[in-house]
């Protein structure tokens, strides 16, 4: 990439604070045209914060923007997107209720010579637009149908609609199969041809060496280094970005048994099958599955999107609409069908769920309501629940899990995404589990936030509890999970022991006999940058 090259966009000396606390202190930082340019850093160092106020989210206190040279101030993102700016959030921003076209077109709809929405050209164009996103997916469906990674690539599809000339994508991969994220590299390939610029946003080092020409490390709101993305080593951006030497390695310490690694079986699977008279359009239910989890072991879900991960753990914690079950699930060697979260809570069974923000959390509440909502009916005194055991429980748990807050009042929403998934994890650890389940639970979650993650499921396996973990990353299941169930088509396919394979052994399971070589290659796994 040519230094000369006139950037699209230059943000020079902008600094943000909220409540005398400081988000971006003078930050400079641009894009040029047919770059990608990543902006790398922990949970909140800022980046969020940044891109809001490059696309017109929330106004800078100090410094300018400069838009192809000249000066900008946008009153919103509608205004920055006129002028060409786009950006794709990390927690989606659809409306449930309504299809994939109206999401896409939200605001925007096309009308017809009377001035009505024009449907069939919406929907025709939508169909284009996920076409070239690499997904096939029905127009008219709801959204609400849809499955997270599908609702993740809707939000890119409905970006390109803008034809931004700079697009910002935060943690765009995150709820994508690694054929999805082959897609979007395309797509990304595509942008940088026309002439487009491209913010990124990832805490997955192997991508950004495929994808990026410079890479920007935040910490503190401040911008500490810069690097040639295509020649910067993941252990250079991670000790810049949490200021001293990282262990890379995914790492959690089970409570396994030594020697010939037997366990006290917990839980055992046999052959589970969940049968509808009418199947949930987007959805996966278990069509023979078997698996077993033992005491104080960590027991990993693989397989591509759409294999049923999801749907098995959300199965043996009692959510969704109920169906004939085939199969059967024991607990502690006892028979159990859960017939709902506080049936499956009663009997030692915690789920931790991919979406944090929808299924986790409630936002707008404090870190303090969030924390004791699962075990308020124990904690009460006749009917009341006293102050002080509320705050002990709290705060002992966001030290015990060194969640980053400014008060155990504050709410929820206003933490990292990274703090975020630690407060749903202690809230559940409260509740004393005997079985864990965990779906995609680094999601989104930079990597200092990620080894705390790990460090804590060693922990909490070490004291013989069950987990059951749902990831779509290759290298974490290898590193934390003792054994690795693959699904396929929601079926349990194979079980893989991690002293024994590699990642590229996960893909391959996950994909079947029948896959092409090439497409059993990890991406990112030579570092190799995939630049024109």
């Amino acid at each position: 990439m040519d230094d000369e090259v006139a950037p699209l966009v230059e943000m020079i000396g902008v600094s943000k604070s909220y409540g005398g606390a400081r988000a971006v202190a003078e930050v400079d930082f641009a894009v040029r045209p047919g770059e990608v340019h990543a902006l790398l850093g922990e949970n909140g160092a800022g980046k969020s914060t940044l891109m809001k106020i490059l696309s017109g989210e929330v106004a800078g206190d100090a410094g300018e923007i400069l838009l192809a040279g000249a000066p900008v101030r946008f009153a919103g993102p509608a205004e920055a997107q006129r002028a060409g700016i786009a950006m794709i959030h990390q927690e989606l921003d659809l409306v449930p209720a309504l299809s994939v076209a109206e999401n896409i077109f939200l605001g925007r709809e096309p009308r017809t010579r009377v001035g009505t929405v024009d449907r069939r050209g919406m929907r025709s164009r939508t169909r284009d637009l996920l076409s070239r996103a690499g997904v096939d997916l029905d127009a008219g469906r709801p959204v609400e149908q849809l499955r997270t990674g599908e609702q993740q690539l809707v939000t890119i599809a409905k970006a390109l609609s803008l034809d931004a000339k700079v697009l910002i994508m935060d943690e765009p991969t995150s709820a994508l199969s690694s054929h999805e994220v082959e897609r979007l590299f395309a797509v990304i390939a595509e942008l940088r041809r026309s002439g487009a610029g491209i913010v990124y946003i990832s805490h997955r080092m192997e991508e950004i060496g495929r994808v990026a020409d410079r890479a920007t490390v935040l910490r503190n709101g401040s911008v500490v280094a810069e690097f040639d993305a295509r020649r910067m080593t993941a252990a250079q951006a991670s000790e810049a970005m949490v200021g001293r030497p990282v262990h890379m390695m995914f790492h959690a310490e089970s409570g396994v048994a030594d020697g010939d690694g037997e366990t006290d079986e917990l839980l055992r699977v046999e052959n589970l099958a969940i049968r509808r008279k009418r199947p949930r359009p987007g959805r996966r239910d278990p069509a023979g599955i078997s698996l077993s989890v033992g005491r104080g072991e960590i027991v990993g879900l693989t397989g591509l999107l759409g294999a049923g991960r999801t749907e098995l753990l959300e199965t043996l914690y009692g959510v969704g609409s109920p169906g004939a079950w085939e199969g059967r699930v024991l607990l502690h060697g006892k028979q159990i069908r859960p017939r709902g979260p506080r049936d499956a809570l009663r009997r030692g069974i915690a789920f931790v769920p991919e979406d944090r923000r929808v299924a986790g959390l409630s936002l707008e509440h404090s870190v303090l309501a969030n924390t004791v909502l699962s075990i308020v009916d124990r904690i009460a005194t006749l009917g009341a629940v006293p102050r002080s055991k509320e705050r002990s429980a709290a705060t002992g748990t966001a030290e015990r899990l060194g969640v980053k807050l400014a008060s155990i009042t504050s709410p929820v929403g206003s933490l990292s995404g990274g703090n975020q998934q630690k407060v749903v994890l202690g809230r559940n650890l409260l509740t004393e589990p005997s079985l864990l389940l965990l779906d995609e639970p680094t999601r989104g979650v930079d990597v200092g936030a990620k080894a705390e993650i790990y460090r804590l499921l060693g922990e909490t396996a070490r004291t013989g509890v069950g987990v059951l973990l749902a990831s779509s990353e290759l290298a974490e299941l290898i590193g934390v999970c003792d054994r690795v169930v693959v699904l396929r088509g929601g079926r349990s396919v194979r079980e893989l022991n991690t002293s024994e394979v590699g990642e590229a052994d996960l893909l391959a399971a996950s994909m079947g006999e029948g896959a092409v070589m090439d497409e059993l290659a990890v991406p990112g796994s030579a570092g190799v940058n995939e630049h024109e």
